[in-house]
């Protein structure tokens, strides 16, 4: 598998630029090509490239922003027209076309955003147009989730979470969520799968600094239909990591007699690399079958040497009344990107129903 930077290729530019050429006389393929290829284009990382095709294009777009975005329509309809990966991320330089150059026209804008998040998604495009026009902008996406087209419902549940990951936060909506809700209840029994998954990472973000209005919208939307109820499960994912009381009562979640022994870690040295490798029984002391959300942390040693709590789920499941189960796992300790492991002393503890057992340790080492 290449590097996603490379999506951007000779072969793109060239069928891309054949397609812009169909539909736009004036446009000159072999000097936008020369153009894309200036300077140090080789060493550009994939987002470079997005931001530098952005600017090209706009070299030899239509200044006037209204008739640069009727340009843009047609070319994206050249493109199905030729079957040319539609959807693909390379052409997300149509959405940042609009997020570069129409910050000032709203109006033509918000069209656009309509226009291009069928071909290419916009969620990315719309956060600073929600941070200057907020309320304006905001009753634009109540509109947008009635919209016929699944993709531009998801924009304005996707487009308009308070902490859409790899792109800017919205301060306002962290602080008050209150005026997307709106689309939340739009399309909390949204046909499509793709719009509902966007309702649950929406309403996930609103848990992190408003779980008092999570709260509520779950015992509202309670046995709704199966589906506003897989929503809020999903949305509520963070606040049962964290053991949150109520969304814990919400779902039944108590840790009363349920019994967890034999519990141990059986590789206390660990290498980084290799795998902790650890085992417990568990069982369901009550008279009747219980929920048993399962989960265990890592406590991970930082490299001001204090530790970072990080939870990972086994298991949601019912058990019945004294079934022993004997439960077994390992926690990878390779190498990754995004995480950096410190050797030392680390922590294991088991979390049932929220509450966390006794904690074990373990030695991370080189």
């Amino acid at each position: 598998m290449g590097l996603i930077k490379d999506i951007y290729s000779v072969s793109f530019y060239e069928k891309f630029s054949q397609a812009v050429a169909e539909v736009h006389p004036l446009f000159n393929k072999q000097k936008f090509i020369e153009a894309i290829y200036e300077g140090d284009f080789a060493q550009k990382e994939w987002k470079e490239r997005m931001k530098h095709t952005t600017v090209v294009l706009h070299q030899f777009m239509p200044q006037n922003f209204p008739e640069a975005v009727s340009l843009i329509d047609k070319i994206i309809e050249n493109l199905k027209k030729n079957k040319f990966t539609e959807g693909n991320l390379a052409f997300i330089f149509f959405a940042d076309y609009v997020e570069m150059y129409g910050l000032d026209d709203f109006k033509t804008s918000a069209k656009a955003f309509v226009s291009i998040t069928q071909f290419i998604s916009c969620e990315f495009a719309v956060r600073p147009f929600i941070l200057k026009y907020k309320e304006q902008m905001i009753d634009e996406m109540v509109k947008w989730s009635l919209h016929e087209n699944h993709h531009v419902r998801r924009l304005a549940s996707e487009g308009s979470r308070p902490r859409l990951p790899w792109a800017m936060a919205i301060p306002f909506l962290k602080k008050d969520p209150t005026s997307i809700l709106p689309i939340l209840e739009n399309l909390k029994n949204d046909p499509s799968e793709y719009v509902r998954r966007s309702v649950a990472n929406n309403i996930n973000d609103i848990a992190k600094d408003n779980p008092q209005i999570v709260l509520e919208i779950a015992s509202r939307w309670k046995g709704h239909t199966k589906e506003t109820d897989a929503i809020i499960k999903h949305g509520s994912r963070t606040l049962l990591k964290q053991g949150h009381p109520e969304i814990l009562s919400h779902y039944g979640l108590e840790s009363t007699n349920i019994e967890l022994s034999a519990f141990e870690i059986k590789t206390p040295t660990v290498k980084i690399g290799d795998y902790l490798q650890f085992q417990f029984h568990l069982n369901n002391k009550n008279e009747e079958p219980k929920t048993i959300r399962l989960e265990y942390a890592v406590h991970y040693k930082k490299a001001k040497g204090h530790l970072a709590k990080k939870v990972f789920k086994i298991s949601e499941k019912v058990y019945h009344p004294n079934q022993l189960i004997k439960i077994e796992r390992n926690q990878s300790f390779k190498l990754i990107t995004t995480r950096v492991f410190h050797t030392g002393n680390h922590q294991l503890s088991i979390i049932i129903n929220g509450t966390e057992s006794e904690v074990l340790e373990f030695e991370l080492i080189d």
